[in-house]
């Protein structure tokens, strides 16, 4: 993500289970955003302090699925309300990005022989959705567009998984 935008500082609102990743650890705890999402006043946290991110000029960096299942990758599951509840209440557009490749070049940190590769990551960005269309939709409109819109080269890439 870094290289891809380069001069657009971001943080990433992650799931709390990152803090348990060794390596990793370390360095999304001190420039990223925890989502604890069993313990409803942390999560209050993570929310207050995603508000004070876009507030100082921070983008957020969310991944509206909240993880992904290891037997049908790179196939989506249905995206969590959160983020698109954040671009309402803190008017900002969303930019979808879609990796189509990265189930084959990342596993979970704790498989230390898991099928993570070095690579070239395929990504596509579209188009960005307005403020206007943001907030002249609920949250479950947002959510199935953006799903539609991220899921679209994945269903192009790998059209054996889509069939019924």
């Amino acid at each position: 993500m870094y290289s891809i935008l380069p001069k657009h500082p971001f943080v990433f609102l992650g799931k709390s289970e990152i803090l348990t990743y060794p390596i990793i650890k370390t360095y999304f705890k001190n420039l990223n955003i925890p989502v604890y999402r069993g313990d409803r006043n942390k999560a209050g946290k993570s929310y207050l302090l995603a508000h004070k991110a876009v507030q100082e000029g921070w983008s957020l960096v969310i991944f509206p699925e909240g993880g992904i299942p290891d037997n049908i990758v790179p196939k989506m599951i249905p995206f969590k309300d959160g983020a698109f509840k954040l671009a309402k209440e803190l008017n900002i557009p969303i930019v979808p990005l879609t990796f189509t490749n990265n189930y084959h070049l990342f596993s979970d940190p704790t498989e230390v022989l898991g099928p993570a590769r070095p690579g070239i990551a395929h990504l596509h960005i579209h188009p960005f959705i307005d403020l206007e269309t943001i907030q002249n939709n609920e949250v479950k409109t947002l959510k199935e567009m953006c799903f539609k819109i991220v899921e679209a080269p994945i269903r192009e890439a790998y059209p054996h998984l889509y069939q019924s």
